[in-house]
């Protein structure tokens, strides 16, 4: 069987965790103080903060830009929101004591349709959170525009939470995600382009952001300060969110190898675009040349997806739509909206093996399985 993931793992790991293990210092350290600073360098922003996973990124940041509510705080107050992810993204949202407000789907992209989101921003909007689905980023420049038109109106404007779970390596404009001015959210989870076991990475676009960032990842407590012998006061309460040296080791043994992987996923990914472009019952999700996708996940959109699913997996190929639409779930039915888009494709989304591991023979066995119809 071809499967859909593995973990992208470097040979010098093992010895990089030990190391760690030996010394004596496994927590939040010296690792993790260079990790950051590699990973600086190759996002081009000086301001990230390691974090023990996406999710805690995710509620940290939202905590960072709407004040630290605790549930009943804020009532009234909305997240515009994708129901196409992994259900990290939107229970952050509920754990931070606000509401979802549902933005439908672009059935093009999958990701969030930006129209229906200019429509949906209100004075009740606190944060707006953009998926980059399968690593293909969200058009931020127009984004960027309909924030202007909603300060102009409103008189605020929502600061915008880009969860790049999927998007380590991914571009827009020629520039990596989380530099263009918002808060960004990368996972390190263990079957991502980049791994540290677990983790998690906020990107920070100011440093008022970064610094308090810092503080409530660890309770609030400022950890540059000796607290044996100057014991330092907490001026805002924060969280165990902290990323350890064990997991910045294993992160900075694959980061240069990162590359590898994420170029391979290209690779593979062009060579699906050109060979089952025109396929009968198979349509592929949009390509802009103002942004480059690292493909994460290769989806497309089938007819009769159970057959289609039933026919790869006989040809020896693991497939899936990999995540369920998240608002048809018990636990947020409060929130129920009429999604045209999503409802036009969640039937039909399924994915293909794009990682590294997939092989010039096995992708041609993949085209050729699918070509011969289902």
């Amino acid at each position: 069987m071809i499967p859909l993931f593995q973990v992208p793992m470097a040979e010098q790991a093992p010895a990089a965790v030990a190391a760690v293990i030996g010394s004596g210092q496994i927590g939040q350290g010296a690792k993790v103080v260079e990790f950051e600073r590699r990973l600086a360098e190759k996002i081009g922003n000086p301001r990230v903060a390691t974090v023990n996973s996406a999710t805690a990124g995710l509620h940290l940041a939202l905590h960072l830009v709407t004040g630290g509510l605790t549930r009943g705080d804020d009532p009234d107050g909305e997240v515009l929101t994708t129901p196409l992810t992994m259900e990290a993204t939107n229970w952050t949202i509920l754990a931070n004591g606000l509401r979802i407000r549902w933005v439908d789907i672009d059935p093009a992209t999958l990701n969030v349709d930006l129209d229906d989101l200019a429509r949906k921003i209100s004075p009740k909007t606190r944060a707006i959170m953009v998926v980059h689905f399968a690593g293909y980023p969200v058009d931020l420049g127009r984004l960027d525009k309909i924030l202007d038109e909603a300060e102009a109106r409103f008189g605020f404007r929502p600061t915008v939470i880009e969860d790049a779970a999927h998007g380590w390596g991914s571009t827009y404009q020629g520039k990596p995600l989380g530099t263009h001015g918002n808060v960004t959210v990368f996972s390190f989870q263990a079957i991502k382009h980049l791994t540290a076991g677990d983790g998690g990475l906020v990107v920070l676009p100011n440093d008022e952001l970064f610094e308090r960032a810092k503080l409530l990842r660890w309770f609030g407590v400022d950890r540059t300060v000796n607290r044996l012998r100057n014991p330092p006061d907490v001026t805002e309460w924060g969280f165990k969110f902290h990323m350890t040296d064990i997991n910045a080791a294993i992160g900075l043994a694959n980061l240069e190898w990162s590359e590898h992987v994420v170029a391979r996923h290209k690779a593979n990914a062009a060579f699906y675009d050109r060979e089952l472009a025109g396929v009968p019952g198979l349509e592929l999700t949009q390509r802009s040349a103002d942004r480059e996708s690292s493909f994460w996940i290769y989806p497309m959109k089938v007819d009769d997806r159970e057959a289609f699913m039933k026919r790869m997996d006989d040809a020896g190929v693991m497939v899936s739509n990999v995540h369920e639409r998240n608002d048809l779930h018990t636990a947020v039915r409060d929130y129920a909206a009429l999604l045209p888009g999503l409802e036009q494709v969640a039937r039909g989304i399924v994915c293909v093996p794009v990682g590294w591991w997939v092989t010039d023979e096995q992708r041609e066995h993949i085209v050729a399985t699918i070509r011969e119809g289902w």
